[in-house]
């Protein structure tokens, strides 16, 4: 098989789930006649197959086999029966810190990890400054690596996966840890890799980050392929699965959108005085969200409910307007709405934007953002904290006398 290629053909597994675990040797014995455990099938008839050079989406909901498919490709399990055949080297970071000994220093996790994947000491030694760098772990590359926070660990585990002159690249949420530079950063080094012609398995609950990594995408429900094509319509194929729930548990995992199959929230943009499209503002400065609501079938008024959190996820503003009294009515398709702020009162800090679309009492739930937009707020004084408080000084004194 060429280097990069995947081969899927028919691929199940199955586990095997007890009530309860035996802890000791006397558990295993006298619980023995009574263990009984529960077949569990985390992927059923499973078959497709990936050209090299190409870039592939996992999504789906959580249970539904994804990462179970992930490490069967990267050989850390075997199928219960079908084929899975991967042609050259794989990297893959399926996990956070996966591989790594808590006990050993960064650098001694780089050369276990390096000979892992079957790389010589030298050539080990020829990128480690640059994995080093590429993690931003100069200072901490000595310690071990259980000192370090989860955001180095996630850093460290992708710098020595994206190093590894791999064929196949395996990652699994990899965003859902790290600030925005890393994720850039990430990014940068990833497309690197899929223009070298690498072969990219991803998976992530973040629909912007699949559309805009991967052509093709698969969707698995259950543990069966529900759908296998076009990225946008697996994305959209997968919103639909989640349509009505307010709030999914796969958001922990980065799931940004959802729902939207009946209507939504469309061309969210955030404006500066200037009418023009802005990603930061200076405290105190005026600006303008714009959007669309749009329905694909008659619906009675629908109601926008809107919240601005920190990054810290602190609700810092929020409201909601019902759209009856912008003029919709059961014939609307498409409705433009625009929320200005005169004199906004933050000083300083990241703002992100939550959109929730849904009927008038709240039910059903037609369509959420998670960061429809983030934008910054700058300083424009010396005002400190997110909020500015307006007020003024005077001496004490002086009130007394009056």
């Amino acid at each position: 098989m060429n280097d990069g290629a995947i081969l899927v053909e028919h691929a199940a597994r199955r586990f095997r789930v007890y009530a309860r675990e035996n802890r000791a040797l006397k558990d295993l014995v006298v619980a023995r006649s009574r263990a009984r455990g529960a077949d569990v099938w985390a992927l059923r008839d499973v078959s497709f197959d990936v050209e090299p050079g190409s870039a592939v989406g996992l999504v789906g909901r959580n249970g539904s086999g994804k990462s179970t498919l992930l490490r069967l490709l990267s050989g850390i399990i075997k199928p219960t029966s079908g084929r899975v055949v991967v042609g050259g080297r794989v990297g893959a970071l399926l996990e956070l810190g996966a591989g790594f000994h808590p006990d050993l220093t960064g650098r001694e996790n780089v050369f276990l990890q390096g000979s892992i994947h079957g790389l010589s000491r030298a050539t080990i030694r020829e990128k480690f400054d640059e994995i080093v760098a590429f993690a931003g772990l100069e200072e901490a590359i000595d310690l071990p690596v259980r000192t370090y926070s989860s955001g180095m660990y996630m850093r460290l585990g992708f710098a020595i996966a994206s190093h590894m002159e791999s064929s196949v690249l395996l990652l699994d949420e990899v965003f859902a840890v790290g600030d925005e530079a890393f994720q850039r950063k990430c990014f940068g080094k990833i497309f690197e890799f899929k223009q070298r012609g690498g072969t990219i398995v991803f998976v992530s609950h973040d629909a912007a980050s699949v559309e805009r990594l991967c052509d093709r995408a698969i969707l698995l429900k259950d543990g069966v392929v529900a759908f296998d094509g076009p990225t946008h319509e697996a994305i959209v194929a997968y919103r639909r699965l989640l349509a009505g729930e307010r709030n999914p548990e796969e958001r922990a995992a980065g799931l940004k959108e959802w729902g939207g199959e009946v209507a939504r929230v469309d061309n969210v943009q955030l404006l500066g005085p200037e009418g023009e499209e802005r990603l930061q503002l200076l405290g105190g400065e005026p600006f303008a969200l714009s959007l669309d609501v749009v329905a694909d079938v008659a619906l009675p008024a629908p109601r926008l409910t809107w919240e601005l959190r920190d990054d810290a996820a602190i609700l810092v503003a929020g409201g909601e307007v019902s759209l009856a009294a912008h003029g919709w009515d059961e014939s609307t398709r498409s409705l433009p709405l625009r929320f200005e702020a005169d004199r906004p009162p933050f000083a300083g800090g990241r703002l992100h934007l939550r959109l929730d679309l849904t009927g008038e009492t709240g039910e059903p739930q037609y369509h959420s953002l998670d960061d429809a937009r983030v934008f910054v707020v700058y300083p424009a004084d010396d005002a400190r904290g997110l909020v500015r408080l307006e007020g003024r000084w005077s001496p004490a004194a002086e009130l007394e006398r009056t």
